[in-house]
């Protein structure tokens, strides 16, 4: 009764270039860990192999410190590694894996599936059937030839391979690197273990995506984790476990403000979130300058609690009051120009209103020079 741990799309060396340096670096570092916590929770249950779809790498060009360091972080398992690559590190002639080679990185118990075709892994009377990719992008199905493949008679029978499952993902319908949503079936399958979508996924029964064991981008999919696969015979129903692997949780949030409540039901949108967060806000609606402050207050306070906060403020207007307007003291030109903005619906001038009203209220806070 063989217990794997299936995984997928670790792709290290991904840059997050979108993020400024702080964030980028822990995001980037964050895969790594995910790395050795897989191997750590490999260990915790006593599997018997731990299986990678695809795209252990983000890139073709990953430095040879890094290429170093993924495989360091196996050495919490010492089980069977089976990777195959997928299409971000597609096993060309001269790819990441070949670099890893001449580096003699790869340790004695990872085996790089390069080239289509079965591994025997007799102790466990399975078979893995492999489709890697072999460039990065295909439009037939590699995994046809799971079909046809012979296996010892009274084996597990287990596909690993990298593409979208044709007219089940939503996103990728139409994607490279194909695969029949009934292949499973048609190969005899006890087990299709699959990478490329980035969240965990069950396709039928026995067809499954891992997704990324560390969230890489704002999409609700559940991804952060692995699956633990029990197989208890060959032709039976696998049982697959999510087991949670993530440090980080990307998160979109949205809020409106119009009346003085709504700074309250922003607070406590902003109260629950933690280090690990990773939080894109949208904020929109208009305020006068007292509530601009205090929103940039709540900001600041989330912001240094989680690992990043992306804000994105283009749709919440500053809309000062007279009052407002009076407490600021702005008369001559300036007292002018704020008038001007106010009365402007053009979005520069609406932008040009909040930079100079936030400026004269820093500066009337610090007080007379």
């Amino acid at each position: 009764m063989p217990r794997l741990l299936h995984t997928a799309d670790w792709q290290i060396g991904r840059a997050f270039a979108s993020f400024d340096p702080d964030d980028a670096v822990p995001l980037a570092e964050a895969r790594f860990a995910a790395v050795e916590r897989l191997a750590a929770l490999a260990a915790e249950h006593a599997v018997d192999a731990v299986l990678v779809a695809g795209d252990v790498f983000d890139a073709q060009t990953v430095s040879a410190r890094s290429i170093r360091r993924l495989f360091n972080a196996l050495a919490g398992f010492a089980g069977p590694w089976v990777m195959i690559p997928g299409n971000h590190d597609a096993a060309l002639a001269d790819s990441v894996w070949t670099h890893a080679q001449r580096l003699g990185a790869v340790p004695a118990h990872v085996q790089l599936l390069l080239q289509p075709g079965v591994l025997e892994l007799p102790a466990l009377r399975l078979a893995v059937l492999a489709a890697p990719l072999t460039q990065r992008h295909t439009h037939g199905d590699t995994t046809a030839a799971f079909d046809g493949w012979a296996t010892p008679e009274g084996w597990l029978r287990v596909g690993l391979a990298h593409g979208a499952v044709q007219g089940v993902l939503p996103d990728d319908i139409d994607a490279p690197n194909p695969i029949a949503p009934t292949r499973a079936a048609s190969a005899r399958l006890d087990y299709l273990a699959l990478g490329d979508w980035h969240g965990t996924r069950r396709i039928d029964d026995r067809t499954w995506y891992a997704g990324t064991p560390e969230p890489d981008r704002f999409r609700a999919n559940d991804s952060g984790q692995a699956l633990l696969v029990d197989l208890d015979e060959p032709g039976a129903a696998p049982r697959v476990q999510p087991l949670r692997v993530a440090q980080h949780r990307w998160q979109q949030l949205q809020h409106t403000l119009h009346v003085p409540s709504d700074l309250d039901t922003l607070a406590a949108l902003l109260q629950p979130l933690q280090p690990g967060d990773v939080v894109e806000l949208a904020l929109a609606g208009q305020v006068d300058l007292a509530t601009h402050q205090q929103v940039q207050r709540l900001l600041d306070e989330a912001e240094a609690r989680v690992r990043c906060l992306r804000r994105d403020t283009a749709a919440l207007q500053l809309r000062p009051t007279d009052a407002d307007l009076a407490a600021l003291q702005a008369d001559g030109y300036v007292g002018a120009v704020l008038a001007d903005l106010r009365g402007s619906a053009d979005p520069v001038a609406q932008h040009a209103l909040q930079l100079l009203t936030t400026l004269l209220a820093a500066r009337q806070a610090e007080g007379p020079p």
